[in-house]
């Protein structure tokens, strides 16, 4: 920034002129303030502030989730192999099934409650305590019987269940979707949702008359 003062001065009976010209230095700031700049990378900084902040909560929420302190993260294998049916004194066909448990997470969880509402099928009382603590990185197994009211009934495709849980952080619920089974035949095998392999299993050998 210049500035031009011009004096007049007389001497020995002669005008004389003299300019001075006189220099500012300024700042940047000071340059962005005059062209409206400052506004704007005010603006921008306190984006910046805002984007970083976001990435931040997205990393920790993400970090909190995987660690199963929010919803456990489990995976659920019902094993086929051990399935076992029989008809009661009723008629009732049922199956007792195990299904192992596996806490994917980095925080221990205790199963409270499982249930399912599949057509068909009917989740019968837990004999014992329903409530099963697994560890972190633990494996653990829950055994439940399973009364089948309608083999035609049961869907063919995959149906979820729900489950209740506590951790640390309180208590909850969620569900899952268990994968299927591998049925055998004339191709080799082929994979059919779980609850449909069960019905299926279990309705052939009680029309067969295997358990009579």
């Amino acid at each position: 920034m210049a500035i031009v003062v011009t004096i007049q001065v007389i001497i020995g009976g002669v005008v004389t002129t003299c300019h001075h010209i006189r220099f500012f230095l300024v700042g940047s700031d000071e340059i962005w303030e005059r062209f409206g700049i400052a506004s704007w990378r005010a603006h921008l900084a306190r984006l910046r502030l805002v984007v970083a902040a976001g990435l931040s909560l997205t990393v920790f929420a993400a970090a909190f989730w995987w660690s199963g302190a929010m919803t456990p993260r489990i995976t659920w294998e019902p094993e086929p192999f051990f399935a076992r049916a029989h008809v009661d004194e009723s008629g009732i066909l049922s199956v007792r099934l195990e299904i192992a448990m596996e806490n994917e997470g980095m925080t221990p969880f205790v199963l409270t409650g499982l249930s399912m509402n599949i057509p068909g099928l009917r989740l019968l009382p837990a004999e014992e305590t329903e409530e099963i603590e697994v560890d972190a990185g633990g494996r653990e197994w829950l055994t439940r019987q399973i009364a089948i009211t309608d083999c035609a009934a049961v869907p063919h495709e995959p149906r979820p269940v729900s489950f209740t849980y506590s951790t640390w952080m309180g208590s909850g619920s969620a569900e899952a979707m268990w994968g299927p089974w591998w049925m055998s035949n004339t191709a080799g095998g082929v994979p059919v949702a779980w609850q449909r392999a069960l019905a299926v299993d279990a309705c052939s050998k009680a029309v067969s008359g295997e358990w009579f």
